[in-house]
């Protein structure tokens, strides 16, 4: 299973920058990075309700779950 942060695509729908999103949520422009280049572990509730909140979007906008190989979803 894989999860894939599609953070990229909704700051461009909303017309934000990762610098500016990062203001707003408090946030490190580093972390949110991390996030959006798909290469954190884990997030927080917290964050993921922040970034949703400032973004105007929900949860599945942004968290996708990659069907596995085989097909499996």
């Amino acid at each position: 299973m894989a999860i894939k942060v599609n953070l990229d695509r909704v700051l461009l729908e909303r017309g934000v920058s990762l610098t500016e999103l990062s203001e707003r949520v408090g946030l490190t422009l580093a972390n949110l990075s991390i996030l959006k280049g798909n290469k954190a572990k884990a997030v927080r509730f917290s964050t993921l309700d922040a970034i949703c909140r400032e973004l105007g979007c929900q949860p599945g906008d942004i968290l996708e779950r990659e069907a596995e190989a085989g097909g499996r979803a």
